[in-house]
């Protein structure tokens, strides 16, 4: 079963995001008090807590939750190589994805220390189809 794993904020942009205990999601916004909500393509991010692992293998630092920038840590699905236009039921929200990666910013810390970094490749972007609450266990789904 593919499960949320964390979902993360940040108030203010430049800052590093921080886990939550729930998102709230809204349509043609993304989540209620982050600070990079808008009615834009990358609404939401999410990044697969196996793409994690990999980096934790080589960085020193601690990867913890919403280290990456990403809204919500999955685990048991394949984010990286689902199709732009892909809707995923989570919990009792609808996403639709729009962006496979994204640029990766030249001083991001873990690129520095680590020599890469995961999330231009395996990160993705959804927009909210259907608003809701997600938390940490709510089940993962792509619809057909």
């Amino acid at each position: 079963m593919a499960a949320v794993t964390a979902v993360n904020i940040s108030e203010k942009k430049g800052t590093r995001k921080h886990e939550v205990p729930y998102i709230d999601l809204k349509c043609h916004h993304g989540i209620v008090g982050d600070a990079h909500a808008g009615d834009w393509h990358r609404q939401i991010s999410l990044l697969a807590d196996e793409s994690v692992d990999t980096m934790r293998a080589i960085c020193p630092i601690p990867l913890d939750a919403g280290v990456f920038a990403e809204n919500i840590n999955t685990r048991g699905i394949d984010l990286k190589h689902l199709p732009v236009g892909t809707h995923l039921r989570v919990g009792e929200t609808e996403l639709e994805v729009t962006q496979i990666g994204k640029q990766c910013h030249n001083d991001c810390e873990i690129k520095r220390t680590a020599g890469k970094c995961v999330m231009p490749t395996e990160g993705i972007f959804a927009v909210v189809v259907k608003e809701g609450r997600v938390q940490a266990g709510d089940e993962i789904e792509v619809l057909k």
